[in-house]
């Protein structure tokens, strides 16, 4: 059973590991603990050879067929065809292979986020040690700029603070503490624990090791990672159920013509080898009729180009598939710190004086303004709120700095700071010049058992000591207060004010701090802080927070109005959570949030109902989020979940679609996810979101227009068969008709623009089929309508030419392929006239219909023999002129009539 180290005293702590806090583990105690639990390192999953994934690509039902078709065409003497055949199974199998990367690499990115080497003590010595051979036991001393080797029980503090951000979604570094913990504390409040692979960003302290590589709590998520494969899209179940459905059915029809065949023969005498030749082709025929043989490649084709738009516009698709999945979304899963949010500390608030003042801007960004009633203030001419900003300024360690390759202002320090040093600086104060003119002469570190911070400054003939904290501390430090430029006693009337107004601004979900001041005559003692920080007055207070993205609130605006719940998962606090979740629109009341902790008291069905009408989860675990993800998908939702950090990825993994964020973003994040964010602008999924609808309805139109195409191809064949015809089409003039002529004018449907009202409706039914009734509707009318006009033309042909059945091909032939290559124009859409979209308006159909037509004359004219056709006369080309337009035509009426009513 796992230990809650975070509950154990220091003393039992050692106790149980069997350490000691001054000489640390022996060698030899280190050697055998490494061989017991192994090196500090994550596991990888055995990798997928190549082989593995080449065979993988010849598991698709109607890729099966095609091979069986090919071996019956080689046996039978025509490899011709049986070539052919297997040139388009190894193209299809090419065009998976080549796919985008999948999600092992998330292990290495997660391995380089782990230090390379750690400060140890080992026989009473101070030791580095590469990381990977530390043990439980270990005594490790990190400090300022220390990635946290292993999972680490802290046993002395000395202001430790920890940026945890990625693991925890705690949007401000953590005090650490080395006192024990009591209660079932979540990953985020346990403050006496340092977890591998987080950065010390303030102070040093020691720990000792309690638990190594894949038991740390980032080994636990490397584990997630690993555990099963990545669901497949709806895209991808609807493409195979497609193949397994149409690969029966061709098998149906090509064993009942068999049979009847066989039965035909029988019922006339015997039956020969080549009456069995003839209908073995003739079921080859049929299967290669029936086979959209370019389905795949230009379903590969189509999600690539729209991978490449997406591209342009800052939405990075990782994996194929995604592109389609992204329009089909019913729920977006966002985490809050630095995806809603900025990620940037920003003072918003500040009070002295007994006056509220407001700060623009946007994180570090020193652009803003100080503003008094809507009204822009010199806030220097205000001897308080200067001095409340001189304060914030001075006691603080942080550098604002401006980044030239990013073009970005940003912080080195603690964010908190960061947050007064660009609040200090839209006040126009000069953090160099301010400490020229109050050089730092002594300070008091913060520490977290005061939590407070103090230095003291020249100040001409005197000394200033400025000293910032949690207001409940540092007020009790205070006997005086400015207020109208005047130094007033602290009053219990002004005491209370004050206290109202700190609660007022921790309502809103504000981080608070306090900033008060002392003179001195002389130099005071900086080791006796209870004198240094005693009588001290109260300058103001300064609330923060980490502040929506300015385009969060227009994007959750559009998703909501096309129909997609937003939803924030956080690891951040409730009333932060809840505070920015109102302001963006997510949520109406406090009400439709809970904790973590409420979420692990659940069963999995009581879940399913909760996130129903829960749209914020705060002081989540990564075990949560997955749990959250499944439970939206046991409710038949499509989810898309957003994130940055490490705790993100398994619920990346685990969504139909992951999205990680690009600048801020974890490598495993952006590794585990199905679609990176470049600029981490939450409104960029949104424009990704409308490129995944605008790329579903072109793949549907694309796949119906080959539907129509192949029955067409199929009823020739079928009826031809019923009225003891000769076969109308030869395979290699089939596989001419779907691989080449047909493929093209699909890919340009592909290709076609968004509809006007794309965004406006709500997403699709989960359980919609690729092929709906307005879809199968056009399909049946436009088959039938070819099926007939080609029978015509092949009927026609045989009589014309004395039952000469190579003239009867090539009228079929030519009326097949210039009546679907019209019937693409129709299929632009099923609702609307291709007279009101515009009957040329898309130039990549012009090319591919003219391209089409071309190869269907290279089929009869130079390569007539390899194609088995022959030349047309004037005559014979009127007549097909007179064919082919019928099955337009007649799908032009359709959508009128339909209109009208």
């Amino acid at each position: 059973m796992k230990r809650n180290w975070f509950e154990l005293t220091t003393e039992q702590t050692l106790h149980e590991l069997g350490s000691d806090i001054k000489t640390g583990l022996s060698s030899q105690q280190a050697a055998d603990r490494l061989a017991l639990h192994g090196y500090n390192q994550l596991a990888e999953k055995e990798r997928i050879s190549f082989l593995h994934r080449l065979l993988s690509q010849f598991k698709d039902f109607l890729v099966i067929i095609l091979i069986a078709a090919s071996v019956i065409s080689a046996f039978v003497g025509e490899v011709v065809d049986s070539i052919a055949i297997i040139i388009i199974v190894l193209l299809n199998a090419t065009l998976g292979l080549v796919q985008e990367a999948k999600a092992e690499k998330a292990l290495a990115a997660l391995k380089q986020m782990t230090a390379p080497s750690t400060k140890v003590i080992r026989n009473g010595q101070l030791v580095s040690v590469p990381a990977r051979e530390i043990a439980p036991g270990d005594i490790v001393i990190v400090e300022t700029g220390d990635r946290i080797p292993a999972d680490l029980r802290i046993i002395e503090s000395h202001s430790l603070k920890v940026e945890e951000a990625s693991l925890t979604g705690e949007s401000l570094p953590v005090e650490k503490t080395d006192s024990p913990l009591k209660g079932n504390l979540p990953l985020a409040d346990r403050n006496n624990m340092a977890f591998m692979g987080t950065l010390v960003t303030y102070g040093r302290a020691r720990g000792v090791v309690v638990e190594t590589g894949m038991l740390t709590e980032i080994g636990k998520i490397a584990n997630m990672l690993q555990v099963g494969e990545k669901e497949i899209t709806p895209l991808q179940k609807k493409l195979a159920r497609f193949s397994k459905t149409l690969g029966f059915a061709c098998l149906a029809v090509c064993t009942l013509v068999f049979a009847i065949g066989v039965y035909n023969s029988l019922s006339i005498g015997t039956i020969s080898a080549p009456d069995i030749q003839l209908l073995l082709m003739t079921s080859i025929s049929l299967a290669v009729a029936a086979i959209p043989e370019g389905l795949p490649a230009v379903v590969t084709i189509v999600l690539a180009l729209g991978m490449q738009r997406m591209a342009k516009k800052n939405s990075i698709v990782r994996k194929l598939h995604a592109v389609e999945t992204l329009g089909s979304i019913t729920v977006i899963c966002s985490d809050k710190t630095g995806t809603l949010t900025q990620n940037q500390m920003t003072v918003t608030k500040a009070y002295a004086g007994s006056t509220m003042y407001e700060l623009s801007g946007d994180g570090y960004d020193p652009k803003g303004e100080i503003l008094l009633d809507n009204k822009l203030i010199d806030p220097l001419a205000d001897q308080g709120l200067s001095l409340l900003m001189k304060g914030a300024l001075l006691c603080n360690d942080a550098k604002l700095s401006f980044n030239s390759d990013t073009n970005n202002w940003g912080i080195s320090g603690d964010p908190t700071e960061g947050a007064l040093i660009t609040a200090a600086a839209k006040a126009g104060l000069d953090h160099n010049d301010l400490n020229e003119k109050f050089p730092r002469i002594t300070e008091a570190p913060f520490d977290s058992s005061r939590k407070m911070m103090t230095t003291v400054h020249a100040a001409g003939d005197e000394y200033i000591s400025f000293t910032k904290g949690a207001p409940d501390v540092l007020l009790k430090r205070c006997s005086s207060v400015m207020q109208s430029n005047e130094l007033l006693p602290l009053t219990d009337e002004i005491l209370t004010r004050i206290h109202e107004t700190n609660q007022k601004l921790a309502s809103q979900a504000l981080r608070v701090l306090a900033v008060a001041c002392r003179r001195f005559t002389t130099i005071p003692d900086s080791s006796n802080v209870d004198f240094l920080e005693s009588n001290l007055t109260l300058i103001g207070l300064v609330g923060m927070i980490d502040p929506p993205r300015s385009e969060a609130r227009e994007a959750v605006r559009v998703c909501t109005a096309a129909g997609i719940r937003p939803i924030m998962i956080t690891g951040d606090h409730q009333d932060t959570a809840q505070a920015i979740a109102l302001d963006l629109g997510i949520i109406n009341s406090k009400s439709q949030s809970m904790t973590g902790k409420q979420i692990d008291a659940l069963s999995k069905e009581e879940l399913r109902q909760v996130v129903q009408h829960t749209s914020v989860f705060a002081r989540v675990s990564p075990e949560n989020k997955v749990a959250i993800v499944e439970a939206l998908k046991a409710n038949n939702q499509i989810v898309a979940m957003t994130g940055d950090g490490i705790n993100d990825a398994p619920a990346l993994k685990k969504a139909d679609i992951g999205v990680a964020m690009g600048i801020t973003g974890t490598d495993v994040t952006k590794e585990t996810a199905d679609m990176v964010v470049a600029d981490d602008n939450f409104a960029t999924i949104v424009t990704a979101v409308e490129e995944g609808r605008t790329i579903f309805s072109n793949i549907r139109k694309f796949i119906s227009f080959l539907l129509a195409c192949n029955l067409s191809e199929v009823l020739v064949i079928f009826i031809a068969m019923l009225l003891g015809w000769p076969i109308p089409l030869l395979p290699i003039q089939l596989l001419w008709v779907n691989l080449v002529t047909d493929a093209f004018p699909a890919l340009a449907l592909g290709m076609e623009k968004k509809e006007a009202d794309i965004m406006k409706v709500p997403p699709r039914d989960p359980n919609e089929q690729i092929v709906n009734k307005p879809s199968l509707s056009m399909i049946l009318l436009q088959s039938i309508a070819i099926t007939v006009v080609v029978l015509i033309a092949f009927n026609y042909g045989y009589i014309a030419y004395g039952s000469d059945v190579t003239a009867a091909r090539t009228f079929a032939f030519t009326t097949l392929i210039l009546s679907q290559l019209l019937c693409a124009y129709s299929a632009r859409s099923v609702h609307y006239s291709v007279f009101k979209t515009g009957l040329f308006s898309n130039s990549y159909m012009n090319m591919a219909v003219s391209l089409s037509f071309a190869l269907m004359l290279v089929a009869v004219g130079p390569f007539q023999e390899i194609f088995k056709t022959q030349t047309l006369l004037l005559k014979d080309i009127m007549i097909i002129g007179l064919l082919s337009p019928v099955p337009f035509i007649l799908a032009e009426l359709a959508k009128v009539i339909i209109a009208k009513r």
